[in-house]
């Protein structure tokens, strides 16, 4: 197979063996591969793979068709369309899922979009329901919204019956991301538009004083990308006594297979059928063929986009 490999921090398209799938696991044809920002961080050295997966071979989630099945496989068969998170090696023609992992592709779906959707979507249904409990009626504030997670949360958020606002940096942006069921802002002065119930944070800690003076009474923050503007800042534990908020952080990638399996059912019980009510949609900024990975990576890391850059092996 041709995959992408990540060589002394660049990116080289090259032949690797098939994989073999073992026991539980499906081996997927890939036809799209959504690209994330730990990809990036991949190429750079400052995130590896976790142990088991590829350490060479970035690409957090994929869709495609089951080509093969290992022992015990019983929920998949050759040539269903599946889609997953996986720990990396995504980015290649083909690549290892375990089945309870995986999901099946929503029948209006074509492959960018599905390739776009499993690490947005579950990353952003995760954070804002199984951890910070969103509600019908709460008032959500989605900072970086325009993004592949930003344009995930604000139509769950919408969805799910809550007041959606969403930094949008790009004002050419923000029409669209409206037209997701949010009311877009700027990122300069969103505390005086709160106060929020959830803030779901993908930027960095430049906001987060700002966020915890911007919280409702009992209000919760969910941190799960530092990348705009890093990873350190200064908080008020006062004020979050006073207000009773809750910090918590959040990744994907590492968690455990019943972590990621449990993720899995939720998204795919609770998510996947607003796909066929025509209720949600993956947005897409661009598609790359494999042996244009390196314009793929600086479209992704140029900003100014809505929505998922995707790779079509």
């Amino acid at each position: 197979m041709r995959a992408v490999t990540i060589q002394d921090k660049e990116l080289v398209v090259e032949e690797r063996p098939d994989p073999e799938p073992g026991t539980g696991e499906l081996l997927v044809r890939v036809r799209a591969a959504g690209l994330n920002g730990a990809d990036m961080l991949q190429r750079r050295g400052a995130y590896p793979a976790p142990p088991g997966s590829p350490p060479d071979i970035p690409g957090l989630e994929l869709a495609g068709e089951v080509e093969r099945i290992g022992p015990g496989v019983r929920r998949f068969g050759e040539g269903d369309r599946v889609m997953a998170v996986v720990g990396g090696g995504g980015q290649a023609e083909l690549a290892l899922v375990h089945e309870r992992a995986a999901m099946p592709v929503p029948e209006g779906l074509d492959w960018p979009q599905a390739g776009g959707l499993p690490e947005a979507f579950t990353t952003a249904h995760d954070a804002l329901f199984s951890q910070a409990g969103l509600g019908p009626g709460e008032h959500l504030l989605v900072h970086g919204a325009a993004g592949g997670v930003g344009t995930a949360a604000v139509q769950l958020g919408r969805a799910a019956g809550a007041r959606v606002s969403a930094t949008v940096r790009r004002e050419e942006l923000r029409p669209r991301v409206e037209e997701l069921g949010a009311r877009a802002i700027d990122p300069e002065g969103f505390g005086e538009q709160g106060p929020y119930d959830v803030i779901l944070e993908l930027v960095g800690a430049s906001n987060l004083a700002d966020n915890v003076r911007a919280l409702a009474p009992w209000g919760r923050i969910a941190v799960i990308g530092v990348g705009g503007t890093g990873p350190v800042g200064e908080i008020n534990l006062h004020m979050v006594m006073v207000r009773r908020a809750r910090i918590h952080g959040s990744t994907l990638r590492d968690r455990s297979l019943e972590e990621k399996a449990t993720a899995a059912r939720r998204v795919e019980k609770q998510v996947l059928p607003l796909f066929d009510e025509g209720r949600l949609t993956v947005p897409i900024a661009a598609t790359y063929p494999l042996d244009e990975v390196e314009q793929a990576y600086a479209r992704f890391e140029a900003g100014g986009k809505l929505g998922k850059v995707v790779l079509l092996p």
